[in-house]
């Protein structure tokens, strides 16, 4: 009799335990997250997806893919809940629809290639020449413009081809013979060297030109889910430093979301970690908000962005928290701190 009350008695404390864990564990919530390109932008998500880190913080994340502009329908319709998004764009929804909110950005400088025929020797080479972009005015349209600028040459030097389609489609165009050149990310690019094409310029040569990316959420969303940016922001953190720990599952997370060679992705993840490109304090900086303001190709969209108060829809509050609270500092280690400090002094304030 004593030996099946002792037992009753630790079942009972085992069962109250059990229930005790679950109350303190964080309450699943579904949620949607857009990415509006299969690239390495994206690289932080995929990992915070693949990783268990969404889930970790609570959060049962479906990817969903869209290109723009669906990702920014998808947030203000309350379809996706947040996304990872070019910055310019954001910043450029955002001045025409308040109700958006930037809250993070966790790069500001990726791999982008300009792509071009074997018989081009130049950048300035181009001029007069067809050079593919999915819509005028999207990033690949406008990083195109900066190297361009940086060379001498303006929008009326080339013929300028919509091509209405995403990366895959400005390939298909240079290869057909469409267009002379085109902008692309690897690992589009790569595919093509061997086919008679090089790069003859790259986004990441020139440290003054900033093509972040941003998490964009609703208002309304997070009015209703106050914690929401902070777990994802979390959750995103930490793929950006198994990013940098763990190359084998870096790459294993991209192709689930990119289906490439895997020559083709250790290659990618080689370049990018390299040179850094994922921020480990993913303030949204005061520079790149400037440059974007400053480098747009349609006058009617720069007067408009230089006269928007940008206090409305960029937040740096919960990276700033983080901050305080040693969140970054407990997951990338103490060195980490002279970054912090550099990053809070860049930050959009």
């Amino acid at each position: 009799m004593r030996t099946l009350t002792l037992s009753s008695l630790l079942a009972a404390a085992t069962a109250a335990a059990a229930l005790t864990m679950l109350a303190q564990a964080p309450a699943s919530q579904n949620i949607t997250i857009n990415y509006p390109a299969k690239a390495p932008a994206n690289w932080p998500l995929f990992l915070a997806k693949e990783g268990g880190y969404y889930q970790k913080y609570g959060v049962n994340a479906t990817m969903v893919f869209g290109v723009h502009p669906a990702g920014i329908a998808m947030i203000v319709s309350g379809e996706a809940q947040a996304t990872n998004y070019p910055m310019e764009q954001a910043m450029q929804a955002a001045s025409l629809d308040g109700s958006l909110v930037i809250m993070g950005s966790p790069m500001n400088r990726g791999l982008f290639a300009m792509m071009t025929k074997n018989d081009v020797k130049s950048v300035k080479d181009l001029k007069g020449k067809r050079f593919g972009v999915s819509q005028l005015g999207d990033p690949p349209y406008n990083f195109a413009l900066a190297i361009l600028a940086k060379n001498g040459l303006n929008s009326r030097d080339v013929q300028w081809i919509p091509l209405g389609t995403d990366g895959n489609g400005r390939v298909a165009a240079l290869v057909s013979g469409r267009v002379d050149a085109t902008m692309l990310p690897p690992p589009a690019y790569f595919k093509l060297e061997s086919q008679g094409f090089k790069e003859i310029a790259n986004l990441a040569d020139y440290q003054d030109l900033y093509a972040p990316m941003a998490y964009v959420f609703k208002k309304s969303t997070i009015a209703a889910n106050p914690k929401l940016p902070e777990l994802l922001i979390k959750a995103q953190a930490e793929g950006i430093k198994r990013y940098y720990d763990d190359r084998a599952m870096a790459v294993k997370a991209y192709a689930v979301y990119d289906p490439q060679t895997q020559a083709d992705v250790e290659r990618l993840y080689d370049h990018d970690r390299k040179a850094e490109s994922y921020e480990r304090i993913p303030y949204v900086l005061a520079p790149a908000v400037q440059y974007i303001v400053e480098h747009q190709a349609d006058a009617q969209v720069g007067a408009r962005l230089k006269a928007y108060d940008f206090h409305k829809v960029i937040d740096n509050s919960v990276v700033d928290r983080l901050v305080r609270e040693h969140f970054f500092e407990n997951l990338f280690g103490s060195s980490v701190k002279a970054e912090e400090d550099a990053r809070a002094k860049l930050a959009f304030k």
